[in-house]
């Protein structure tokens, strides 16, 4: 049965139960626990309170332009050894190199790393290629002509020069020492002289004193020198005063005085080319002289590279073929003076000067060739195609040795064909171009 106090009971429990609800949302919008929540359903959509945590911003774009953020030291020395390789970032270029500015221990080992680096590429061969020097004076030249060119008949000297001062630049002591035999041809048989390099350069420095002294420059001899005539007596003195062995310092006036000859030729005009250098037994056009020394500086800087065992190549075909051409000139009064020395054939007839006559047909092969024909009764005579009565062919480079005198007429490997005693005395005429 129920009485009275049931009835306040009911409404206690009740009241209880609000109490309990109201402490609860109390304690919610206090921070006190909160609750589990149940499954969510579509209105707690609606719902602000039951709405999940909202996403971190991401961080805005670097803007172009902008500095980097600044890097650590450590970070910034751990990139040394990229930067050495070029293997970085422009950025990390450009932090690692404005550290250094700062860092006085990074910038020491950056520049071991760039050191390393360095040894890490493959050894480039310290020769170099041949045609490499005229290459680039020819592009040099194309691009920018000189205001006053060198002379056509002095280039070939002004490059023969060249080219042996690039072989001796790098020669030490024991080389300029090196003993070389010089060969020319005289009384019929090979003669041969032994030297030094340093001695070839300063036979080669007073040999081109008698351009010099043409020129109405200095000799290197010295005054009195003009007693001396003759490349072999020139020599001999040169040799004979020296107090002390020749040495590389023999290489300065040598160089100096070719500069010298070939400026002054380039600065005089077209008519200089007509004096005339004074050889002893016969004389030469300045021009011809001019070549007549770079055939010389070649054969003697073949001379050198063989005593020292380095490769030398012949010169470029232009000037072989006017080397060539100059001997070829030279061949009827060579042989008219070996014939008044009772050392070749008598003539067959007697020729009238600018009249045909006897002609023997050379002809050159190889780089620098070409076909001469050669008076044979006199140096004044025409040579002329209908009067051939001999052909001889030879190699260019076997033609220069025999006329610098490395070999003899008997080891020249020559095609011939024709008159034997023409043949004969024109090889051993070529031969006794050469001189000491």
């Amino acid at each position: 049965m129920n009485g009275p106090d049931d009835g306040r009971g009911g409404r206690d429990e009740h009241d209880g139960r609000e109490e309990r609800q109201a402490g609860g949302r109390e304690e919610r919008q206090a921070g006190g626990p909160a609750r589990i929540p149940g499954p969510r359903g579509p209105a707690d959509d609606l719902d602000p309170q039951c709405a999940p945590p909202p996403l971190p911003e991401p961080a805005p774009p670097a803007q172009p332009g902008r500095a980097p953020e600044p890097r650590s030291h450590a970070v910034l020395k751990s990139l040394l050894g990229a930067w050495a390789l070029a293997a970085c970032s422009a950025e990390e270029i450009q932090a690692v190199e404005e550290h250094l500015t700062e860092c006085a221990r990074c910038a020491e080992e950056a520049l071991r790393l760039r050191d390393a680096v360095g040894l890490l590429h493959p050894e480039d061969s310290l020769d170099l290629k041949p045609l490499l020097r005229s290459r680039v004076l020819e592009d040099c030249l194309v691009k920018r002509p000189a205001r006053i060119p060198v002379p056509a008949w002095a280039r070939p000297y002004d490059t023969e020069t060249a080219r042996l001062d690039a072989l001796l630049r790098d020669f030490g002591d024991s080389e300029w020492e090196t003993p070389v035999r010089l060969k020319w041809f005289e009384e019929e048989r090979r003669q041969t002289r032994r030297t030094t390099v340093a001695g070839v350069i300063g036979h080669l420095l007073t040999v081109d004193g008698m351009i010099a002294s043409a020129l109405g420059l200095d000799d290197p001899l010295g005054p009195g020198a003009e007693q001396e005539r003759g490349p072999a007596a020139r020599t001999e003195r040169y040799w004979g005063s020296a107090v002390e062995p020749i040495t590389r310092q023999v290489r300065e006036p040598w160089r100096e005085q070719g500069h010298t000859l070939v400026r002054t030729v380039s600065f005089a005009g077209r008519g200089v080319a007509e004096l005339s250098v004074d050889y002893g037994h016969f004389a030469l056009a300045l021009g011809d002289a001019f070549l007549e020394r770079a055939f010389e500086c070649w054969v003697h800087a073949w001379d050198i590279a063989e005593a020292v065992d380095y490769p030398y190549d012949p010169p470029s075909g232009q000037d072989l073929h006017r080397m060539v051409d100059l001997a070829a000139r030279l061949l009827p009064s060579a042989l008219a003076h070996r014939r008044r020395a009772g050392l070749a054939a008598p003539a067959r007839g007697l020729v009238a000067a600018g009249a045909p006559g006897r002609t023997l047909h050379l002809e050159i092969e190889g780089s620098g060739g070409g076909s001469w024909d050669i008076a044979l009764d006199s140096p004044a005579a025409k040579p002329s195609a209908e009067h051939t009565v001999a052909r001889i062919a030879l190699d260019g480079a076997e033609f220069c040795q025999l006329a610098a005198g490395h070999i003899s007429p008997e080891e020249a490997a020559v095609g011939q064909h024709g008159d034997r005693e023409a043949i004969r005395d024109v090889l051993f005429a070529a031969a006794s171009l050469s001189h000491l």
